[in-house]
This record gives C-alpha cells, structure tokens and sequence, in this order.
C-alpha cells in the first residue's frame, strides 16, 4: 500500500522559512515523479514544484522560483523535500505531496497525472 506522509508546516512571519518533508513507502523510488500542490486559501490547487530525480529534472511555478527549491533525501531516497525561503503571505494553504510513474514534462504541474497524494501540512505566513 502506498503512503506518502507530509510533515514540517507551520506558522510562520513573512520572510521566514520553512522545510516540508514528505515520506513515501510502499513503492518504488526509481523512475517515480514526485510534486508539491498547494491548496492556497481562496483558490484552486496549484502546482509549486516538481522532481524527476532519475533524470535530475526539477520544475517550479514562477511564483516560486528562486524561492523554493524541491529535493529528495541523498540517503533515503524516499523522503522528499520542499524548502521553503522568503516566505510570502500568499504562500499560506495546505501542502500535499503526490507520486506519479513517470515524468510529464511541461505537464508536470496536473493533479492527474499524479496517483498517489498525502493528507497534507498546513503551512501559514503572516505578514
């Protein structure tokens, strides 16, 4: 049974950082895609980050970039990151985490292609 558990939100002060942590078992690491969602208070879920880390492939919403970078754990190879700097009032929502067998490419950011999702992690940034 897959799981993929979210940990690490909080609530923090604009401009501060803060690192997700999302724990995956039940399947494998290689050739898995693994993204970042974010529900942000008032508005659709959207794509934050994406890795393909068999390809060292790594992609980013323009409103993240620069700030947030994603990464997967060196040593285990099943817990993945989100770093979070320079936090913005509008990156207040709830984190999810989610899996896909493969890569997307410039589709990397659809919630349907991913198949397994966390419950997610709150994270709000007051200004």
């Amino acid at each position: 049974q897959v799981r993929l558990v979210e940990s690490g939100g909080g609530s923090v002060q604009a401009g501060s950082s803060l690192t997700l942590s999302c724990a995956a078992s039940g399947h494998s690491v290689n050739r898995v895609a693994v993204a970042w969602f974010r529900d942000p208070i008032g508005k659709q879920r959207e794509g934050v980050a994406g890795l393909y880390a068999d390809a060292g492939i790594t992609s980013y919403a323009d409103s993240v970039k620069g700030r947030f970078t994603i990464s997967q754990d060196k040593d285990k190879k099943s817990v993945y990151y989100l770093q979070m700097n320079n936090l913005k009032s509008e990156d207040s929502g709830t984190y999810y985490c989610a899996t896909s067998s493969g890569w997307y490419g410039t589709n990397w950011s659809r919630q349907d292609r991913y198949s397994y999702w966390g419950q997610g992690t709150q994270v709000t940034v007051s200004s």
